[in-house]
């Protein structure tokens, strides 16, 4: 069975209040640690407005990381294409990939904020359409073609890249919420997926009926879509008991869902939380939860599910938030490094094997420990010593010791 991966998914979503310059400080260092701790994929997007997701630009953050991180994949997530001429984000993304030693990933999207739509005088009824369009004429870029093309938005005459991506083939990735538009666009052009709509119940009920929404416009584009490729978005805290993580969360969950969700954004069809509880209780502990606020077991229980409503994805990544101070979220991600990731990729597997074997098959060891006493009575001191030899006085691995004691005693009895 194909390892699933894990990464992250930074918004970024940081309540205002705190020094930009130092949340941009905190946010390199935390990819530092999931490249420390293993993770195999960090993604941040783009948004220009709402005050709490402040990365304009996602290449130039990436570009900063890369220079702080060793293999972990660096993804845009995402660039919203309808705002940017398609040849000069086919040229950040191949400086990007250059910079990072071969490892971004190109990530788009319609643009998510009305909001900064509005700021540029686009039509938000023209944005999946010209989405669709710029990725037609990247991938042409990428792939080294000379083009030219004119549009309302953009106009090109002869260009092509100077310079191709480092990697043989840049990965490409389109967004996904719960409407058809994402996976269908995936589908068209046989390339990845991130699931964003899934850290709703709604959205992960409907995962598999988004993967069909892939695979009916993979058809009907004579091309092929892979599970392998599709990214699940979910949201979690992890501390080492269910209270630790609700007291460490429930504040900040509260605040992120009343103070944005609800208050800025509007997001239709949610109401504000009465209670720090209440918000941990709605978000975690209600049927077809899509969030985790507990234990490692928790968090693979909840993966678990996933996989199957889904019927089989290719990463896990965590959704990046501050519903708890540095300290405790920082914690967070390195227990599901240390046991999440592990438990749902039977790394321990064959150490707990190798264990229970050698517990239900004791008596094949004996024959080592005898060996060790006929090589004690075979020598006349040595087995005189035996009766005088107490607890810890010996030092032999357990799985080749035999019962000194018991032996000792024998020998006491017969003087």
């Amino acid at each position: 069975m194909p390892r699933l991966k894990f990464g992250a998914f930074l918004a970024p979503h940081h309540p205002i209040g705190e020094h930009p310059t130092l949340q941009f400080r905190r946010d390199l260092d935390f990819v530092q640690q999931l490249d420390d701790l293993g993770y195999d994929e960090f993604w941040c997007g783009e948004h220009h407005s709402s005050g709490w997701e402040m990365i304009a630009s996602p290449e130039m953050f990436l570009a900063a990381a890369g220079e702080r991180t060793k293999r972990i994949k660096l993804g845009t997530g995402v660039i919203s294409l309808p705002y940017h001429h398609p040849f000069n984000v086919a040229q950040r993304m191949v400086q990007l990939d250059h910079m990072t030693g071969g490892r971004a990933i190109f990530g788009s999207g319609p643009g998510a904020l009305a909001s900064d739509a509005h700021t540029l005088g686009i039509d938000p009824m023209t944005q999946r359409d010209r989405q669709d369009e710029a990725i037609a004429i990247i991938r042409r870029l990428f792939n080294g073609e000379r083009v030219t093309a004119r549009s309302d938005w953009f106009v090109m005459n002869d260009a092509a890249l100077q310079i191709l991506p480092l990697q043989e083939e840049m990965p490409c990735v389109v967004a996904s919420m719960i409407s058809p538009s994402g996976m269908t666009l995936a589908g068209k052009y046989g390339i990845g997926i991130i699931s964003l709509g899934s850290m709703s119940s709604k959205g992960l009920m409907s995962l598999a009926q988004q993967w069909e929404f892939a695979e009916d416009a993979a058809k009907k584009a004579n091309t092929t879509v892979s599970r392998s490729n599709w990214r699940v978005l979910l949201s979690w805290h992890i501390a080492e008991s269910r209270e630790q993580a609700r007291r460490e969360a429930r504040e900040g969950l509260m605040r992120w869902h009343n103070e944005y969700n609800v208050g800025t954004l509007m997001r239709p069809g949610i109401t504000a939380f009465k209670s720090p509880d209440e918000a941990v209780d709605q978000t975690a502990f209600v049927d077809g939860a899509a969030s985790a606020i507990g234990t490692p077991d928790d968090l693979v229980k909840l993966i678990k599910n996933v996989m199957k409503l889904s019927g089989g994805v290719g990463t896990i990544i965590g959704f990046a938030h501050d519903w708890a101070n540095i300290e405790a979220t920082r914690r967070s991600w390195d227990l599901v490094a240390r046991y999440v990731v592990p438990e749902i990729n039977g790394y321990v597997n064959g150490m707990r094997e190798s264990q229970r074997f050698v517990i239900e098959n004791r008596a094949i060891f004996e024959r080592a420990g005898e060996a060790v006493m006929a090589k004690i009575m075979g020598n006349e001191k040595a087995a005189a010593a035996l009766a005088d030899t107490g607890p810890g006085r010996v030092s032999i691995a357990t799985a080749n010791a035999p019962d000194l004691q018991k032996e000792a005693a024998k020998q006491r009895g017969k003087a």
